[in-house]
């Protein structure tokens, strides 16, 4: 059928020549096999049949009207001839005038309804009708005719419109675009909710690997994980779109299989292979993995494959994307797809450690309060301490087992009180005392308490440090360890050690900054229970040279009973001020305390075995120094005596009398014969006790360690309150002895007893007292 080009002057014109052109462009495909002779560019209008169609009354329906310029119809092609004048008042369908071939296609549809008043249903059934037809027409009219910044315009509306639809691709090809835009809003909600139930590395990516995949097509995908200190140690986990990231495991991928997965971690960048390019190289097919992603025919062999890397923050390739096809190779364009991923996905990861990282600094910190707490309910034994704070470094990085090693300089061993410590939650582990030692320079221990440096070791049989004899002793499989120096102001003083992660994973970065933050914690409940046991040590030591001391200090029983024996009347004035002390021996000097004591206190208040006792010891206390000794002693005790016995208007109550008579007869108990500013010159270990009255000091304690032996508190019979009241007495009493202070008050009571002085001196004023 012969076909024309015409010009539509009503609604009827266009939808019949649409119509038309559609039937008879059609037929002629179908029947045609070849191009005609006069076949057509399909950049030029289909023919539109002439003089066929209808007018509506009123309109231009007159034939020669419509007929062409004479001399313009000469220049016409055949297919030309029946085609009208292209008058300015005339309007072409689809080619658009001279002047107006930047307006789009639903401007042209404006036009014509302006121009020929047609309804916009219409014309819009007619013009979407023809367009869908004649899609190469439309195609050619956009190449030569658009600008390119309008279709930039075409092109961003385009994309605001409609979004990627994310869902995982069939086997091979491309993400479709979803025109159903109201479904965006519930997909990211539901992707921000998963994010949020576990929002990890794994999971984000998880969902980059998905994106990007999709975004590129592909048969199906792995993704291997890569450990920078180890380079030859490579992992391997797989996704399928479904898979729940929680309850994946990692596995060593096989030496053959990660060759290129290497290259592409190297290189940093995206690596494209095909089988027939690189067939050395070229992995074999992962059959059970097209298994896993229902591939059609898993059996068939792969041949094409690209490699994405995926960059952390720290610069290097933490982990690469392996994308697998059957066909198709990959393209340029394919990789720079991946790799424009890859930058916005790295990124994605890098901030959600960030955010880890802020959720983990919040947990550590609960949990450091915790070992805290802990560390100061065990601080009484460093062995409970050490296992206590084991548990809690095996709760942290989730390991089964640990072990401690203190570092012994002396003999250059490690040495464990607790080792091999088991992951058993909920039970009290009561672990049976045993040493261990060993060599400095053994095992992986060995190497970090002389290099001070963490190691985390994957696979502990592939290094040549590890110390296999453990566990063929007790049948125990080592696979991965982490292990970490115990420093105290920079010096090793122990090494900690965790065996296996339970989740059968590695021990990863976050578990080797988690557990640095947390030995420093642990070296200093090390360090601290450390000096706290060996404080405890001392004081056992303290304790036994104290009894030892108080067995040669303290007087024989014998000597007290061959005192109380003795019932002789003693023939003295010791009313006397001027009685001279070197008249009597020792043993008549005790007899006489006694006898003091009686007649100012009443020995009927008191025990006398036990006063007997305290006297005796006390002169034993006495150092032989040429004069502070016990004649000097019992010569002041005297003297005091004398004044109390005369102080008939009893100045002193009785708590003061008894407190100035003890404190006179052991005012200078254990001198050494030296001065005070002799013992702080020569570095005293009693002058580092006290800064004054070095030695008054010293002879206070020395009457309190008597009081409180057995059988020598003389004040047992009084109450807590009146015996705190003597001691206070008794300590100002003698550290009055000092001439330091001596010296000072001797000049005020010289000064109260001035006889030009108008305040005399006045028992009744405390201050003179």
């Amino acid at each position: 059928m012969k076909t024309y080009y015409s010009y539509c002057e009503s609604t009827d014109d266009v939808v019949i020549a649409a119509n038309y052109c559609v039937d008879t462009t059609t037929t002629q495909m179908q029947h045609s096999g070849a191009r005609a002779p006069g076949y057509r560019s399909p950049r030029l209008l289909p023919p539109i049949p002439n003089g066929e169609a209808s007018h509506p009354p009123g309109e231009h329906s007159s034939g020669a009207s419509l007929k062409p310029r004479s001399n313009e119809q000469k220049m016409w092609s055949r297919y030309h001839s029946g085609c009208v004048d292209r008058s300015p008042s005339r309007l072409d369908v689809c080619i658009p005038a001279k002047g107006h071939k930047k307006k789009t296609t639903s401007l042209i549809a404006d036009r014509i309804r302006s121009r020929f008043g047609l309804s916009r249903d219409a014309d819009s059934r007619g013009v979407v009708n023809y367009l869908d037809n004649n899609r190469d027409f439309l195609e050619s009219y956009v190449v030569e005719s658009v600008p390119m910044e309008e279709m930039e315009r075409w092109f961003f509306r385009k994309i605001k419109q409609n979004f990627i639809d994310i869902d995982t691709p069939k086997h091979g090809s491309r993400t479709k675009l979803n025109y159903k835009a109201e479904t965006t809003k519930p997909t990211f909600v539901s992707l921000v909710k998963d994010l949020q139930n576990e929002l990890s590395e794994h999971a984000v990516l998880w969902e980059l690997a998905k994106t990007i995949t999709s975004s590129v097509g592909v048969d199906a995908y792995r993704i291997y994980k890569l450990y920078p200190d180890h380079p030859s140690f490579v992992q391997c986990f797989v996704a399928d779109g479904k898979v729940d990231t929680s309850s994946l495991t990692l596995h060593r991928a096989e030496p053959e299989q990660v060759i290129l997965v290497l290259e592409a971690a190297k290189k940093m960048a995206s690596l494209r292979v095909s089988r027939h390019e690189d067939p050395v190289r070229f992995p074999s097919t992962p059959h059970d993995l097209f298994k896993t992603f229902k591939v059609k025919d898993p059996t068939r062999e792969a041949n094409h494959i690209l490699y994405q890397p995926i960059l952390m923050s720290n610069g290097k390739t933490g982990y690469v994307i392996e994308m697998w096809r059957v066909q198709d190779r990959f393209r340029e364009t394919d990789e720079q797809v991946s790799s424009n991923f890859m930058l916005w996905g790295s990124l994605a990861i890098h901030y959600c450690n960030m955010y880890l990282d802020k959720k983990r600094e919040r947990n550590m910190s609960d949990f450091l309060l915790d070992v805290v707490k802990a560390i100061f309910e065990e601080m009484v034994s460093l062995d409970q301490l050490i296992k206590r704070i084991l548990e809690f470094a095996q709760r942290l990085v989730n390991a089964d087992r640990a072990s401690l090693f203190l570092v012994d300089y002396r003999n250059f061993e490690l040495v464990s009180t607790v080792f091999d410590l088991k992951f058993e939650p909920g039970h009290d582990r009561d672990l049976e005392k045993k040493e261990i030692r060993m060599p400095i320079n053994r095992g992986i221990a060995g190497h970090v308490a002389l290099s001070g440096e963490t190691m985390n070791i994957p696979d502990a049989y592939s290094d040549y440090r590890f110390n296999r004899e453990v566990d063929e002793a007790t049948g125990y499989k080592t696979i991965s360890i982490l292990c970490m120096p115990i420093k105290v102001e920079g010096k090793v003083i122990g090494v900690v050690q965790m065996v296996n992660k339970r989740n059968e994973d590695n021990f990863d970065r976050e578990d080797e900054v988690s557990f640095e933050i947390f030995s420093t914690f642990f070296g200093l409940a090390l360090h601290h229970a450390r000096l706290y046991d060996r404080i405890m040590r001392k004081e056992q030591k303290y304790r036994v040279a104290l009894e030892v001391l108080s067995y040669h200090n303290t007087c024989r029983e014998y000597e007290v009973q061959t005192m109380l024996e003795d019932t002789e009347d003693i023939d003295v004035k010791l009313n006397d001020f001027a009685l001279d002390p070197y008249k009597f021996n020792e043993f008549k000097k005790c007899k006489c305390a006694i006898k003091m004591f009686d007649e100012l206190f009443n020995l009927t208040k008191f025990d006398v075995m036990t006063l007997t006792r305290f006297v005796l010891t006390v002169k034993k206390n006495y150092r032989t120094v040429p004069y502070h000794n016990f004649d000097h002693g019992w010569s002041v005790a005297h003297a005091m005596y004398v004044i109390l016995k005369n102080d008939n208007e009893e100045r002193f109550d009785y708590t003061r009398r008894l407190a100035l008579f003890v404190s006179s007869l052991c005012h200078d108990l254990d001198h050494r014969g030296y001065t005070n500013k002799y013992m702080s010159e020569t570095a005293s270990p009693l002058a580092a006790m006290y800064t004054t009255s070095t030695l008054e000091h010293h002879h206070f304690n020395i009457t309190v360690t008597i009081l409180q032996q057995d059988g020598h508190n003389i004040f047992s019979h009084i109450s807590s309150e009146e015996y705190k009241e003597i001691l206070g007495y008794i300590r100002q009493a003698i550290l009055a002895t000092d001439l330091a202070a001596f010296f000072p008050n001797l000049e005020k009571m010289k000064e109260l007893h001035n006889e030009n002085n108008s305040q005399q001196f006045n028992w009744g004023i405390t201050n003179h007292m």
